[in-house]
């Protein structure tokens, strides 16, 4: 007999996947709700045919809602974890499978992981992904759970850049409301309509977490190329809110390098801050130096 109730989110619950064609309207959908133009995407890559963005399935344990917790009022996306293994060539089906694999409490938090595996065209595993997904443990009793004002406060305050090192300056971008259409759309959503946003206590429209990190992946594809797609790796934690319209930018310095095999591994401090430097994205990075 199965232990579980058939809408339990519980560690192990199969998610399902999905079979995914990397077209050429794939590309430009990430392009438009990004700004990533990068040549490789749509020209020639050091492999020969077009190269999908390294993140172009950013949210593919998205792709269904099931594993949230009944109380999504104030739920935010809280930390990601990325490896890759390999890239994805623009054109082919790949295919994705999504499991709960972890489940824990944190402070006024209850937070849930799913895992996003993909697989290419031959089958072989070329990412992996974790979003940690929190959720309030306690009904808020206030209308808003999240302001402006928030990330000014000292608990939310981020040191990083301090270290010494090689530093990487990544783009900077104003983040449009049209950009949060076709980046969490086309459903409306707290991502992309306002709306949508104030009834889960929000001010604003809430800029998805994944678009600050793909920013990230967009600095470290431009700096380490190849070395990103077959070895890169991301652990950054979400610590303040994006709101549509904020101008962000991404930055990096690498910190150490040692040796993997006959390449050398980079690894990086990582993070995106908007223009005042509140800092919405912190954590680590590394990729091989090809």
């Amino acid at each position: 007999m199965d232990p579980f109730g058939k809408d339990e989110v519980y560690v192990g619950r199969d998610m399902g996947g999905k079979l995914w064609t990397l077209d050429s309207d794939a590309i430009e959908n990430f392009i438009a709700g990004t700004g990533d133009n990068h040549p490789w995407y749509t020209g020639r890559s050091p492999r020969g045919d077009a190269i999908a963005p390294a993140l172009i399935l950013h949210s593919e344990v998205y792709r269904t809602k099931a594993w949230y917790l009944p109380y999504i009022y104030g739920n935010l996306h809280a930390r990601h974890e990325w490896e890759s293994y390999g890239p994805l060539i623009v054109g082919e089906t790949v295919r994705t499978r999504c499991t709960v694999v972890d489940r824990y409490l944190k402070r006024d938090r209850e937070y849930v992981v799913n895992e996003a595996l993909t697989f290419n065209s031959a089958g072989a595993l070329v990412s992996r992904a974790r979003a940690h997904q929190s959720f309030l443990i306690k009904p808020s009793t206030g209308a808003t759970v999240i302001d402006k004002n928030r990330e000014r406060a000292a608990g939310r305050v981020f040191e990083v850049g301090q270290k010494s090192g090689e530093p990487i300056e990544g783009p900077e971008r104003v983040i449009s409301e049209a950009m949060c259409m076709v980046f969490s759309g086309p459903a409306l959503n707290y991502h992309n309509d306002r709306e949508k946003a104030h009834e889960l206590g929000f001010p604003d429209i809430v800029v998805q977490g994944m678009l600050p990190v793909c920013l990230i992946a967009e600095m470290l594809t431009h700096r380490f190329g190849l070395g990103f797609f077959c070895g890169g790796r991301m652990a950054v934690n979400l610590v303040n809110v994006v709101w549509a319209q904020d101008t962000l930018r991404a930055r990096a310095v690498i910190s150490h390098r040692h040796a993997e095999g006959d390449k050398t591994r980079a690894d990086c401090e990582v993070w995106c801050e908007k223009a005042d430097g509140v800092k919405v994205v912190v954590g680590t990075a590394s990729a091989l130096e090809m």
